[in-house]
């Protein structure tokens, strides 16, 4: 999308907003009307072949400092998982019960080199799994000799968002219902020199994941359902 009709759009979508305004502000969180959803109960311990390590391998890195985390999240769950060939994986989510504003989600392509790493490449990409395609980006980042291949998304109540303008409408579409926009950010990475094999067995870990959750989960950690009920 070019930059101009962009930004022509999401005027419009301001507007709108300024307009569902005056109709009532947003106040009821989702966790207050819907299922119960703690982060570190929907994911579980051990699915497929990964199993989490008792002790935490490399460090993951964190999206922000101790008081900007508090402010932009309510919920965080780090681990690091193995197969039984011994490779390792690191996940990160963050779950914040209010979305709007200077609340949106820290990103990784931001938080990653305001720790002192390199940002090498980042893409686009739309990631496959048995439950559908989720909007993701492939980020490759380096610190000194550790190379840490990234593959994350950003979801706004239970949709994956693509961009700025796709964020904006789900928003909206909240407000309107008196729902204050909830998000989540889903991160996995691994220390691996080898970028497409990295993010192989990146696609698998996610795979193995969210067929592992509940339908409920699913839909919270990634916007995808069950495939067999059409989403």
């Amino acid at each position: 999308m070019k930059p101009l009709t962009a930004s022509i759009i999401l005027a419009s979508l301001m507007a709108s907003a300024s307009v569902a305004g005056f109709v009532g502000r947003p106040s009821t969180k989702a966790i207050q009307v819907g299922p119960r959803f703690v982060l570190a109960e929907t994911v579980p311990h051990q699915f497929g072949e990964w199993r989490e390590l008792a002790e935490r391998g490399a460090r993951v890195v964190d999206p922000g400092t101790k008081q900007l985390l508090d402010k932009l999240y309510s919920q965080m769950l780090t681990r690091t998982y193995a197969n039984s060939q011994g490779y390792q994986v690191m996940l990160s989510l963050a779950y914040g019960d209010d979305q709007r504003g200077g609340l949106a989600a820290h990103k990784p392509e931001i938080c990653y080199p305001a720790q002192g790493f390199a940002l090498l490449g980042l893409t686009e990409i739309q990631l496959t799994t048995p439950f559908g395609e989720v909007a993701a980006k492939r980020l490759e980042t380096s610190l000194g000799t550790r190379k840490e291949p990234v593959t994350y998304w950003f979801t706004v109540g239970d949709t994956a968002i693509k961009n700025k303008v796709q964020q904006r409408l789900v928003e909206i579409k909240l407000s309107l219902t008196g729902q204050v926009p909830d998000g989540l950010l889903f991160r996995v990475s691994s220390i691996d020199e080898n970028t497409p094999r990295a993010f192989a067995a990146h696609d698998q870990f996610i795979a193995d994941l969210l067929a592992a959750v509940p339908v409920e989960g699913r839909k919270r950690l990634s916007g995808l359902g069950d495939k067999s009920a059409g989403g």
